[in-house]
């Protein structure tokens, strides 16, 4: 009997935590892996987003997806994060925003001062920054990341 009254508070504990509202450090913890001012460590970022919002709901294009409901980022609210996996050839952070991208480049500027170019010519222009952040347009919303090299294993270096 104890057992499963064990049980059903741990899945309770699991269920509220899945719906629980963003933690007071997620602006400084993923704004900054998002515009790159930081070390961009995908074990890190898939343990934060874990321990805060649950485990991932899906695993697809070589990431792992996080519903973040209620997180903002500069004024903007995020839909879901995103967290490179082991088949990936970069380490990765990225977020969908409810917003376009050109939105999301001007409250980013004003909340940060981080200055984007556009970087290609095209109808839909990829943004970047100088530290390597970018932001594409993800259908009629926006996405937000961070990419880096893996390192080599130890094994080959």
């Amino acid at each position: 009997m104890l057992g499963l009254r064990t049980l059903g508070a741990g899945l309770l504990a699991v269920s509220v935590l899945a719906h629980a509202a963003p933690p007071t450090h997620f602006g400084v913890v993923l704004g900054n892996g998002l515009l790159c001012r930081d070390q961009t460590s995908n074990r890190y970022y898939f343990d934060y987003l874990s321990q805060h919002f649950g485990p991932p709901y899906k695993r697809e294009g070589g990431a792992y997806w996080f519903r973040t409901d209620e997180a903002m980022l500069w004024g903007v609210p995020v839909l879901e994060v995103i967290v490179s996996d082991e088949s990936y050839p970069y380490r990765f952070v990225g977020a969908v925003t409810d917003t376009t991208p050109e939105e999301l480049e001007q409250a980013i500027r004003r909340l940060d001062g981080v200055p984007y170019a556009k970087i290609d010519g095209s109808r839909f222009p990829v943004r970047q920054s100088k530290p390597g952040s970018r932001i594409v347009y993800f259908n009629t919303r926006s996405k937000i990341y961070c990419a880096k090299f893996k390192p080599l294993p130890p094994a080959l270096r």
